[in-house]
């Protein structure tokens, strides 16, 4: 295991392998499709990771979604190496959906006590936790926490990108391109929770359908991607018909 797994990271540090691989136009095809993968299924990552970074003042959330990127593509080459052997990683997987799952949990139940005025002013995520915001403070705690989830979301994708090819380069470099589209619609999710506020709390029902998703898939349930749209496009016309009739009333009483 250990002598395949030297293998594989030997493999991908062949400089004469990529000037020979990256030459043939067909693998910019498949990188290319490799890559919308990547962003696809990041979907979800994408959405969890807006919502930890939305919570920190704005001078801290590019700074936030940099870290997190570098991060990703750790996880995703340290993963990436053992390949086969990722399928017997599934508490990491039970680890991500039982924290997603908290995660809204917390929130609901912050958001209807008499607390949630209080962390709303300090400007506290509740994504991070109040015992990793104790220990490494309010940045730090989000860091970590968006990282936990790219070390969850990682198994996932590294996962479905083999079953496309079993190329480790061009599943690496089609993750990483693929890593950097979904960070930008990240950045996209931050800017519209900024500018509609009931996003959050769609933001935090889907975290919960994700959570559940991914809990699922531990038990041979796996929801399509294609539902996991459906389901977050119906999620995002309801919010934004919710945010068109809130301003209206607010138009009135004005």
């Amino acid at each position: 295991m250990i002598h395949d797994i030297f293998a594989s990271y030997a493999s991908l540090l062949d400089l004469n392998m990529w000037i020979e691989e990256l030459s043939k136009p067909s693998s910019w095809g498949m990188i290319l499709s490799l890559a919308v993968l990547e962003c696809l299924l990041s979907a979800d990552n994408a959405l969890v990771l807006s919502a930890f970074v939305q919570r920190l003042p704005k001078h801290q959330q590019k700074k936030a979604l940099v870290y997190g990127l570098w991060g990703a593509y750790i996880f995703r080459f340290i993963l990436i190496g053992l390949g086969a052997y990722l399928i017997h990683l599934w508490f990491i997987k039970l680890l991500g959906a039982l924290y997603l799952l908290w995660l809204a949990f917390k929130f609901f139940k912050d958001k209807y006590s008499s607390k949630s005025t209080t962390e709303e002013e300090n400007h506290t995520p509740k994504a991070a936790g109040g015992m990793l915001v104790k220990m490494f403070g309010v940045f730090w705690a989000t860091i970590i926490s968006i990282e936990l989830m790219d070390l969850s979301f990682s198994v996932d994708s590294i996962l479905a990108s083999l079953a496309v090819s079993d190329e480790l380069w061009l599943v690496l470099l089609g993750g990483m391109l693929g890593i950097l589209l979904m960070r930008g619609i990240a950045t996209l999710f931050i800017e519209l929770m900024n500018k509609v506020p009931e996003l959050e709390t769609t933001a935090y029902i889907l975290i919960a359908f994700i959570g559940a998703k991914m809990g699922l898939t531990l038990l041979d349930i796996e929801i399509p991607n294609s539902i996991f749209f459906t389901v977050m496009i119906l999620a995002f016309v309801v919010t934004f018909v919710v945010h068109y009739f809130h301003k209206g009333k607010e138009g009135r009483t004005v």
